[in-house]
């Protein structure tokens, strides 16, 4: 399975590194998030707004777990958006999908 997901943080900080800087970014706990995924192990990609992760089912909601409660330490409360294709029988897919696509923008030329 592929999950896209995206975390962020809001309300008050608990207690951590947060508050940092006045501009309402969300870069450092996004990082923490992202550092999860990338010590995983599972194959992944960050985009500007998402994160994508491969792997079973248990492996990926784990590693999604685990980022989302990393974010915790940055607001009282976390928001998690995601979006999961589950195809049993598939691997390679986080980069097959896109090979295919340039493929097909190939041929209409």
């Amino acid at each position: 399975m592929i999950v896209a997901f995206s975390v962020a943080p809001s309300g008050t900080p608990l207690d951590g590194p947060a508050g940092r800087g006045d501009d309402a970014s969300v870069h450092t706990a996004v990082a923490a998030a992202v550092k999860v995924v990338r010590d995983s192990g599972l194959p992944n990609r960050t985009s500007s707004m998402f994160t994508e992760i491969e792997g079973e089912w248990d492996e990926v909601m784990d590693v999604v777990k685990r980022a989302t409660e990393a974010i915790g330490q940055y607001g009282s409360r976390v928001s998690l958006v995601l979006k999961a294709d589950i195809r049993p029988g598939h691997t390679g897919e986080i980069t097959g999908k896109i090979e295919r696509l340039q493929s097909a923008l190939g041929e209409l030329g």
